[in-house]
């Protein structure tokens, strides 16, 4: 048996080299896995041995030749290959363990000149297990070193790989050959602006099986974008508890990038995919206490999330409620103390974007909605707004006050499931009406659960309102000022009823649906 190795990542290749060895396999190596070896007194022979060619092009071509791909592709059941093989004086290449440097981490890094990113487009190595991977009924290809002790088990015990194994090496090696080359055409398309390819390629990688999926009878696992590089849950690391289940990482998600899009401190609390808590404030611990004011009941088994480093004074707040996961960017020691004698509270932190500038490319900057066959693609809606592009339409201009609960509401709102309404007060949600079929329910909802506190607080609307009669109800519950996208043709008379009631109303003329 005879096995050629070409890799990127070294990690285990020397033990491999060594147990092929013992297993009797001549190897063949490209020059820095080769070396690579050497320093670990491992010694294997060249690919030039096998080709009888120098490495060419500044070490470009080394593996392109037929005594590597012959030996590669012959197929072990048809006589004639074999007997081809035998007049050139080729022999059999049994197993083919290659990986290439991951595109995307490098190019992701910062800003890379095309020149240079075309320089870290790995041609042979792909080129290497497109070809044993095609001919997995007789070559096993390895692109993982995951599977070494897999191959090298097998081997010992029936020696060889068995077929099963190189089946699913193939699909495998298949797959990161794909994801490879979407990552080199993402990177392309970004540099080029193109943002809706003819064929938008989609590369993850698996982090890990989930127990379940939304119901227990659904299966699942949780996935990585390889383009996205600024911090995102999908790169937390897990300091404690239990791991959080599909719809707590859905809720995670959410509520870290809420927190996350607000600038001082600030603390959302998240229940089935929208916020029941979220309020700001100059202390983590204040904000945390008036994000939970917003719906204690509800927040009970839910999930909350800070955009500062948690400290020792809000650990202690969060510890008295029932929550099944918090993420924050990074924990104090008197706070990772207090939340260890919660056992059963997954303790999430997320990793800060690295300085440098970032650069997410491919499909890190759109959005995807599944539908029967397909996928619906969007770009990510950005708040992209501030005060210079307001419109205020009612008689009386909103105070100091009102306008920034109004563009906290504004803010808010975006992340609440469409028909969306939300009423804010001195910076933190007093009531939250979502997901609603009419707008003037989502209004009586979020009324309703503000209660008292809809009293002079700011409401906030994803969309504008078709008729004015929520514009009375907010008016007849105190609601001082309100903020909403415009664009109705009943505008008038919604400006009217505001006017009446001696409203301040703004208009932002850009719609945040979210469904």
């Amino acid at each position: 048996m005879r096995a050629l190795l070409s890799v990127a990542n070294r990690d285990g290749i020397v033990s491999l080299a060594r147990d092929l060895l013992d297993l009797g396999v001549e190897i063949f190596a490209t020059d820095g896995t080769r070396e690579t070896l050497a320093t670990e007194g491992v010694e294997v022979a060249s690919i030039s041995a096998l080709t009888s060619a120098p490495p060419l092009i500044g070490g470009q071509v080394k593996t392109f030749h037929p005594s590597v791909y012959a030996g590669i592709l012959a197929r072990r059941h048809v006589p004639g290959d074999l007997e081809e093989l035998a007049e050139q004086g080729i022999g059999l290449l049994d197993l083919v363990v290659v990986n290439v440097k991951p595109f995307a981490p490098q190019v992701g890094s910062g800003v890379v000149p095309i020149d240079e990113a075309i320089e870290m487009i790995d041609v042979g190595g792909v080129a290497l297990l497109s070809a044993a991977a095609r001919n997995f009924a007789g070559v096993a290809a390895v692109c993982d070193p995951a599977h070494y002790g897999t191959v090298v088990e097998e081997m010992r015990e029936f020696s060889q790989v068995s077929a099963e194994t190189r089946q699913r090496l193939a699909a495998e090696a298949f797959a990161m050959i794909a994801a490879y080359h979407a990552q080199v055409a993402g990177y392309l398309h970004h540099i080029s602006n193109v943002r809706f390819p003819e064929r938008l390629t989609v590369v993850l990688e698996k982090m890990r099986d989930l127990p379940y999926g939304e119901n227990p009878h659904q299966r699942a696992a949780f996935y990585r974008e390889t383009t996205h590089r600024t911090r995102s849950l999908a790169d937390a690391t897990q300091l404690q508890g239990d791991d959080p289940s599909f719809n707590d990482l859905v809720d995670l998600d959410a509520a870290f990038r809420i927190a996350a899009d607000f600038s001082i401190p600030t603390v959302c609390i998240v229940k089935r995919g929208n916020p029941v808590g979220l309020a700001s404030a100059d202390s983590q611990a204040e904000a945390y206490r008036r994000a939970l004011q917003t719906d204690p009941v509800s927040a009970y088994g839910s999930v909350v999330a800070v955009n500062r480093r948690l400290d020792e004074e809000t650990a202690t707040e969060i510890s008295r409620n029932a929550y099944e996961a918090v993420a924050a960017p990074g924990y104090t020691d008197d706070a990772r103390a207090v939340l260890r004698r919660k056992d059963d509270l997954a303790v999430i932190s997320v990793p800060d974007t690295p300085p440098g500038g970032l650069a997410d490319y491919g499909i890190a900057n759109l959005d995807f909605h599944r539908v029967e066959g397909g996928l619906l693609v969007e770009t990510i809606d950005r708040l992209e707004i501030d005060r210079t592009q307001l419109h205020v339409v009612t008689r009386r201009r909103p105070t100091l006050e009102e306008l920034n609960d109004l563009l906290f509401a504004w803010r808010a709102v975006r992340h609440v499931t469409s028909n969306a309404v939300v009423l804010a007060r001195s910076g933190a949600l007093v009531g939250v009406g979502a997901g609603q079929a009419s707008r003037l329910v989502a209004v009586e909802i979020a009324l309703h659960r503000a209660a008292e506190r809809a009293t002079m607080s700011c409401l906030a609307s994803d969309a504008y309102f078709p008729f004015a009669d929520a514009i009375q109800l907010c008016a007849e519950r105190g609601v001082t000022a309100i903020i909403q996208p415009g664009g109705s043709v009943r505008d008038g008379m919604a400006i009217e009823v505001a006017d009446r009631h001696h409203m301040a109303m703004v208009f932002t003329g850009r719609r945040h649906f979210r469904h």
